[in-house]
């Protein structure tokens, strides 16, 4: 085990398990408030581990090293779902962790996610658990054409297969080993949405504007922000939904909540009422970067501020928004993109993350384009976009 060490006493030091990009994002955001930080993650090249004033060199299970992040740290948050909730759980024993280990847990597992999402009330697309040949054969009909996820360890679709009909079915959940599995009806749908919200430990909770979504090949590519983008009643219900969840949990943190918004014509949006919940993240999200320009309050200073217990304010967003996510597909072969070119557009904020090696799909960066309108800001955004490579949205 090996630590990189800068100073800080324990009570003015913050800490988060992850060293990648939203961990960078939430260390620089806690150093601009006057914390010291520190990261633990066994990869010395790390993003956050990189910018932190303490790099405790570990993997997420080694007892050492989560002792020496409770001793270093007042407080301890997570970047990424994934991180195992045993490890927070053992942390709590000794310094505040929020999102609590819990509250992850469920994050981590479909099943247990689209239960709780149920048990609040909030709609999902009809579903089935999958974890034995007999629940494969059980599968009810209605439910195909479907999408087939892994129950655990999913993410930017990876794990995920679309599926025909029953021999289609079959195919997939071999192809992906057997594991726990959950099967979603496919719904006509119109766009995506997500919604941000950072609840304190006083229950007081505030949220970010409503963020339409634009996915490609199951990463987000891009996010508007603007008001008028999305319907009134629409953005008041997923609010609602989003706060909802994150209330019944006794949550703690930033979370983002992902919606589904169905072809308002269909069927399926008369019988679940238009909007339904398709996944919870329980940190800060990539849809959300865009608040570090357009915003008062960022999503990273809402982790802080939840992490701390400092006070929440309601975040206003000063100006429209457009956030497009840069994948190391823009990476030239042995370049750099044009970023002077770039720059040279007004509005134009770019963000990278510190990345050694880019690698087609690898989340490198994003730039966020505001300005006066969003017509302004589109055609800014288009114009980057072009000369990125990027397709246009």
């Amino acid at each position: 085990m090996s630590e990189v060490t800068l100073g800080g006493s324990a009570e003015t030091t913050l800490g988060v398990m992850g060293g990648g990009q939203l961990g960078r994002m939430f260390v620089q955001a806690a150093q601009q408030m006057g914390f010291f930080t520190a990261v633990l993650d066994a990869d010395p090249l790390s993003p956050a581990g990189r910018v932190s004033h303490h790099h405790i060199q570990t993997a997420y299970t080694d007892a050492d090293g989560l002792a020496q992040l409770a001793q270093r740290c007042v407080a301890v948050t997570t970047e990424f779902e994934n991180v195992p909730a045993q490890s927070l759980a053992a942390l709590a024993q000794t310094v505040t962790v929020s999102p609590a280990a819990d509250c992850v847990a469920i994050s981590q597992d479909r099943a247990r996610e689209k239960s709780y999402f149920a048990n609040c009330g909030v709609p999902v697309a009809p579903y089935a658990v999958i974890e034995t040949a007999e629940q494969l054969a059980a599968v009810p009909d209605d439910l195909l054409p479907g999408i087939l996820k892994t129950s655990r360890m999913g993410y930017d679709g990876k794990g995920q297969a679309r599926v025909a009909d029953r021999a289609a079915l079959a195919a997939a959940w071999a192809a992906l080993n057997g594991v726990p599995c959950v099967l979603e009806k496919m719904l006509p749908l119109q766009l995506e949405c997500s919604v941000i919200v950072a609840r304190g430990a006083d229950g007081a909770c505030v949220n970010l504007p409503v963020q339409r979504n634009l996915h490609r090949d199951g990463i987000l590519a891009v996010t508007e922000v603007y008001e008028g983008n999305l319907p009134a009643a629409l953005v008041d219900r997923a609010v609602a939904a989003a706060k909802s969840i994150a209330s019944g949990l006794g949550y703690v943190g930033v979370l983002c909540v992902e919606f589904f918004v169905l072809d308002p014509a269909s069927p399926a949006a008369q019988a679940l009422g238009g909007l339904v919940v398709n996944e919870m993240a329980p940190r800060p999200h990539n849809s959300g970067h865009y608040s570090m320009d357009a915003c008062d309050v960022s999503q990273f200073e809402l982790q802080v501020r939840t992490l701390a217990g400092l006070p929440l304010t309601q975040p206003r967003q000063h100006s429209p928004s457009i956030m497009l996510n840069l994948l190391g597909d823009v990476w030239p072969d042995g370049g750099v993109p044009p970023w002077a070119q770039v720059l040279a557009l007004p509005g134009t904020h770019l963000h990278l993350y510190g990345k050694a090696r880019a690698a087609k799909g690898r989340k490198m960066g994003h730039l966020t384009v505001t300005g006066a309108t969003i017509e302004q800001v589109r055609a800014t955004a288009l114009q980057a976009a072009a000369i990125l490579g990027i397709a246009a949205f």
